[in-house]
């Protein structure tokens, strides 16, 4: 299957906004001073499911803009 190139481009930004997005986020998770994350310096069931969810969201990320960049790669070996 062949990906159309702004498919293909789609999908690259996607990887990529994904990485911005967590890795901001999990920045402001550790530097938490609400009470949320850490009670008393120790992580919270919400500091973890919240880093799981970063963890998940940087793998298919990751997936996602690989499969952009396989698509746009391929795309220049037949043009």
């Amino acid at each position: 299957m062949k990906l159309s190139r702004p498919v293909s481009w789609f999908l690259l930004a996607f990887g990529v906004w994904s990485w911005v997005i967590w890795i901001t986020f999990v920045k402001n998770l550790v530097k938490d001073s609400s009470g949320l994350a850490f009670d008393d310096g120790h992580p919270t069931a919400y500091f973890w499911v919240h880093l799981l969810l970063a963890v998940v969201s940087f793998v298919l990320g990751t997936a996602i803009g690989a499969i952009g960049l396989r698509g746009l790669r391929a795309l220049r070996r037949t043009s």
